[in-house]
């Protein structure tokens, strides 16, 4: 399909939804004109119209949550599209990660404990962790610990490291899993201030499946 072929409404739009490639979590949904369209394609930065403003949109154009476009399908019919996209920090303008956190009906699926996973809940994390950092607001422990430089945040990763080793020494999962997420925590601020996301984290893991013969750490002694 070509982009003469899909089908606009009277006001020349087409609604578009937006899944993070990584997650497949649904993202937002807008809408785009033909132009829009266009330019997503030809650039693979998730471009909209907005009909408040009348007129094109640049996902993170002004606050630097930029979706970079893996790809672009049109539903059966031509006349709704879907972005799969890598997204930078949240998603939504109230610094959510996706712009759909109001539920109607909960997800009875999830209410049994462990039921989630981390599945999203790193990228979640993360995109949390980067709207701070974009904002520092007052009374915020990602303010603070910003305010301390990357040494700070490296001194806590080796802290919360040496907890989940004493946790695991002792076999107490409660607290193995609680110094675990500290750990993650830290290394995800880490990751955020220096500029990698959990997207070129999930490459490297994603080259090495299925591979036989990497080398582990070198042994000691």
């Amino acid at each position: 399909m070509n982009l003469n072929e899909l089908k606009f409404d009277a006001n020349g739009l087409i609604p578009v939804v937006t899944q993070d490639a990584r997650t497949g979590a649904v993202l937002m949904q807008a809408f785009a004109d033909a132009a829009a369209v266009q330019r997503t394609l030809e650039t693979r930065e998730a471009t909209y119209y907005s009909r408040s403003r009348q007129g094109q949109w640049v996902k993170g154009a002004t606050s630097g949550h930029t979706q970079r476009v893996l790809s672009v399908t049109a539903d059966c019919d031509g006349d709704s599209l879907l972005y799969r996209v890598e997204q930078t920090g949240p998603a939504c303008h109230t610094g959510a990660y996706s712009c759909f956190h109001q539920p109607l009906l909960a997800d009875e699926t999830r209410a049994e404990e462990g039921q989630e996973g981390l599945d999203g809940t790193l990228e979640r994390v993360y995109a949390t962790i980067s709207e701070r950092l974009a904002t520092l607001p007052e009374n915020s422990y990602v303010a603070r610990l910003h305010a301390g430089g990357l040494d700070r945040v490296l001194k806590k990763i080796s802290e919360e490291a040496g907890e989940v080793l004493l946790a695991a020494k002792n076999g107490d999962r409660a607290e193995l899993a609680t110094e675990a997420a500290d750990l993650l925590f830290h290394t995800l601020f880490a990751l955020a201030e220096v500029g990698v996301s959990p997207g070129d984290v999930a490459r490297v893991l994603q080259a090495r499946e299925g591979q036989t013969g990497l080398k582990g750490p070198k042994e000691v002694g």
